[in-house]
């Protein structure tokens, strides 16, 4: 395994990438930077059938490429699930109210579909899918979940998406405001993908005993 191809072209997203699977040793790419423009199309019911739909597919674009012959792509599929919502926007998370909302309104919205709903109904949880498409044609999903409440108001900069209004009780604070590091180590993402490091070294193990 001499490089991994990640499924997206969200700058914020690689930083995360990179810093928990940096100790793999091995060069991670978005698939911009790979060089691959594929517009797949995300027609999954759940986050495991989106993460492995994109990481297929954009393995057969790399597959075409010479110098990825032999390439593991991955690709994650993430969003929130609000209980009080029935899990909106669930999978719909990027798509809610449309692609180019800002997230400050997305966030507004939610906060006031919420109103007049106590701290206990007002639960959700993050969910990160992640999927591996090997050069050999397997392929391994995984999951990572963070839970917490869906907060009153939009708080903290350190984070994207949907992480200003999801408050964390037993911290005291929305995801935004945990540092890079404190939000790796408790992020569904980073769950994800510590699960998903553990298989991409099992497998090189295998590889380098043979």
């Amino acid at each position: 395994m001499e490089k991994i191809i990640f499924a997206t072209g969200n700058k914020n997203k690689m930083i995360e990438i990179r810093a928990i699977l940096s100790d793999l040793g091995v060069e991670i790419l978005s698939q911009k930077e790979a060089g691959i423009h594929a517009d797949v199309v995300e027609n999954g019911t759940t986050f495991e059938e989106n993460a492995l739909i994109k990481a297929t597919e954009i393995a057969k674009a790399a597959a075409r490429m010479p110098e990825y012959q032999n390439t593991v792509v991955l690709a994650d599929d993430s969003g929130l699930e609000i209980d009080y919502l029935n899990k909106e926007p669930g999978i719909y998370s990027a798509r809610y109210m449309g692609e180019d909302t800002s997230y400050d309104i997305k966030n507004q919205a939610l906060i006031d579909r919420l109103e007049g709903v106590p701290d206990e109904q007002r639960t959700a949880r993050f969910v990160c899918a992640i999927a591996a498409a090997f050069p050999d044609g397997s392929h391994e999903v995984v999951r990572g979940t963070m839970e917490g409440r869906i907060g009153y108001e939009i708080i903290g900069e350190n984070g994207f998406g949907y992480d200003p209004i999801f408050f964390l009780p037993e911290y005291g604070c929305t995801s935004a405001e945990l540092s890079p590091e404190k939000k790796n180590e408790l992020s569904h993402r980073g769950e994800g993908l510590r699960k998903m490091r553990a298989i991409l070294s099992k497998k090189a193990e295998n590889v380098n005993n043979k």
